[in-house]
C-alpha cells in the first residue's frame, strides 16, 4: 500500500521547487502565496524534515528538498504525459458505428463536410448490422435504427423510417410503364422476405400472406437492394430519404405515392458518460443540422 503525503501539498512543493519562489508557484497554481507556504509546511511536518530554507525574502531547497524535488518533478511529468496522451487519443479520432445502409446511402456521401470543418479530427466509420457494445468497443457514438429506447444511452432522433417500392426506369418500361400495387406480386421483388413488403401491400389494399410472397433476390442491406434495383434486377422497398439524389437524377423511380412506416427511426446514440466530449458534441451538432437541412430541401 502506497504511503503518499497529501497530493495538494506535494503539488505545491513541486511548483515551489521549480520556481525557487513561493509567489511564482502560487501564480502557476492559482493559489495565494500563503496557501503555498501552508501546503509546504504541511508536507514538511508530514515527512519530518525541512525542505526549504527561507532567507532574505527568498526560499532555497535544503539537501533533503533537493534530493526529492527531481523525483517529484519527474513523477508529475509522467502523470502529465499520460493524461496528455489520453487527451490526444480521445480528441484525435472520432469512431462512428453505424448500419451498412446509413453508411452507404447517406453518411459516406456527407461526412467529408464534417471532416473539412474539423481537420484536426480523424474520422473512422465502422459499418455493420450488430449493435455496438460501448463497454468493449472504441466507438464514440452510434447511429442505429429502432425506437430509441436503449438503456444507458442518450438518443437523438435523426429521421423516421419510411418505405415505398422503387425500381429503375428501364425495369418499369419493360413492364408496361405503369403498375398497380397488385402487379407487384407477379414481379421479381428484391428482399421479398422483408416484413415491410406485406405491410406496405396491406396498406395499399392488397392482402397477402407473407409465406406466399414470391421468392426474389436476398441481399444484406437496403443499400445493396437499392443498387440492385438501379441495375434493373427488380423492385425494392426503399426509404425515400436515402435515395433522394438517385430519384432526382432518374436512376430510380418511386412507383406509388403511398409511403408507409412502422414507427422506427434512425437515432444518434451515445453513452451518457461520453455525450459531452467536444468531438462528440461537434459531430452531433453537425449531423442534426445537416439532416434537418436535407429533409427540408
Amino acid at each position: 500500500m502506497r504511503q503518499l503525503p497529501p497530493l495538494a501539498a506535494v503539488r505545491a512543493f513541486e511548483a515551489a521547487a521549480r520556481h525557487q519562489n513561493f509567489t511564482n508557484a502560487a501564480a502557476e497554481l492559482n493559489m495565494t502565496q500563503a496557501a503555498v507556504s501552508y501546503q509546504v509546511k504541511l508536507l514538511e511536518e508530514r515527512v519530518g524534515t525541512t525542505l526549504f530554507r527561507r532567507e532574505r525574502g527568498r526560499v532555497l531547497l535544503t539537501d533533503a528538498g533537493r534530493a526529492v524535488a527531481e523525483d517529484v518533478t519527474r513523477a508529475f511529468d509522467l502523470i502529465d504525459g499520460g493524461f496528455g496522451r489520453l487527451r490526444r487519443d480521445l480528441g484525435a479520432t472520432l469512431t462512428i458505428s453505424t448500419t451498412l445502409t446509413f453508411a452507404n446511402t447517406w453518411l459516406a456521401w456527407h461526412i467529408g463536410s464534417f471532416q473539412l470543418a474539423n481537420p484536426e479530427l480523424a474520422v473512422r466509420l465502422d459499418a455493420d448490422h450488430l449493435l455496438v457494445d460501448f463497454a468493449s468497443s472504441n466507438a464514440d457514438l452510434a447511429i442505429r435504427s429502432g425506437h430509441g429506447d436503449w438503456p444507458g444511452l442518450h438518443a437523438d432522433l435523426l429521421l423516421g423510417v419510411e418505405f415505398t417500392p422503387m425500381c429503375s426506369p428501364a425495369f418499369l418500361a419493360r413492364h408496361g410503364g405503369k403498375l398497380t400495387p397488385s402487379d407487384l406480386l407477379d414481379l421479381p421483388l428484391i428482399g421479398a422476405d422483408d416484413p415491410w413488403w406485406p405491410y406496405w401491400l396491406g396498406e395499399a389494399g392488397v392482402a397477402v400472406d407473407p409465406c406466399e410472397m414470391r421468392a426474389g433476390i436476398r441481399l444484406d442491406s437496403q443499400a445493396s437492394e437499392g443498387h440492385a434495383a438501379m441495375a434493373g434486377q427488380g423492385v425494392a422497398m426503399l426509404t425515400p430519404f436515402f435515395w433522394k439524389t438517385d430519384l432526382a437524377e432518374g436512376r430510380l423511380v418511386q412507383l406509388f405515392g403511398q409511403v408507409s412506416t412502422r414507427g422506427f427511426g434512425y437515432w444518434l446514440v451515445v453513452p451518457e458518460t461520453r455525450r459531452h466530449l467536444p468531438k462528440v458534441r461537434r459531430f452531433r451538432d453537425w449531423l442534426l443540422a445537416t439532416i434537418a437541412e436535407e429533409r427540408e430541401s
